[in-house]
This record gives structure tokens, sequence and C-alpha cells, in this order.
């Protein structure tokens, strides 16, 4: 009887959920963000307008991934905001990292020690994270926050090392 009562409460959560992520995972592909092929100068390219260089790292076919995509990172890249993608399992591209390395971003993945997919990133020019990274997608109804608190706090420790 507890677990009914308890699954009556949260259910109209999945329910708001699936009907959000449900017409995403329906296509068989998405429009991925596009690829940082070098990291340093699409981060120097964002930092001289005054935008960190934002960098989800996901996994294709995660429905967190695509709702970040579809309804947080794409409209904001439109409106000026710097934000690439790596698939974090992805072996196969070449990625030039912040020390001009060339890697590829499982291996990228695998030194930024990320283990959740989505995470996002915020670098500056340098490589350096500079807000907290935002690892998996907690609550549907705060991510959006959590991602504009973070630019802020990022675009703020731009400003002071200029």
């Amino acid at each position: 009887m507890f677990v009914r009562r308890q699954f009556i409460k949260i259910a109209p959560s999945f329910v708001a959920l699936y009907a959000v992520l449900m017409p995403a995972t329906a296509q068989k592909s998405s429009k991925l963000l596009p690829f940082p092929v070098d990291l340093k100068l699409a981060a120097a390219a964002a930092n001289a307008r005054g935008e960190p260089l934002v960098l989800m790292a996901g996994v294709s076919g995660c429905p967190w991934c695509e709702l970040l995509r579809r309804n947080y990172l794409g409209p904001m890249s439109k409106e000026g905001v710097a934000a690439y993608e790596l698939v974090i399992n992805d072996r196969s591209r070449s990625l030039m990292d912040f020390k001009a390395q060339r890697t590829n971003p499982a291996a990228y993945s695998d030194a930024l020690n990320i283990h959740m997919s989505p995470t996002l990133l915020f670098f500056n020019a340098q490589g350096q994270e500079i807000a907290p990274r935002i690892e998996g997608v907690a609550s549907v109804d705060f991510i959006g926050s959590m991602i504009e608190e973070r630019l802020s706090m990022a675009r703020e420790r731009l400003k002071t090392t200029r």
C-alpha cells in the first residue's frame, strides 16, 4: 500500500518527464551540438566575446543529453553562448585539447574524470574550469536555472581575468 501511494505521488513527474523527452528520443538521430575540433581556439573565440566555452560531455541516445541540447544549449547557442559537445565514448574523432595535444573525445573525457552523462563544463581559453561542472540532470525543474547560474559565474570569472 505504501509503495502504491508513493508511486501515485511521483507519477505526475514521470508523465511530465516523458512528455518532455519522448519527442526527442523518438527521433532516430538528434542533431548534436557542434564538435570542437580545437578546444583552445573555440574557447579563445568564446572568451573574446565574454563567454565561456560550454562543453557538454554526453552519449548518443541519452534522453537527458537530448533535453539539454534541445531545450537549453541549442537555444542558448543561437543567442551567443559557445556550446559544444563531446561524445564520451567516441574514439574515432580527432580533438585538439587545450595543451595542443591531439587526442579523441573518449580519452579526453577520461582525462577530465567525466563519469556521468551529461556533464556540462565551463572553460576559459587556458582550459581551466571557471564554474562548477553540472553532472547529470537532478531535476528538470531546476536545470535551466543551474545552467544560467553557472554561466553567470563563468562570465564573471572571465571579466576578472581580463
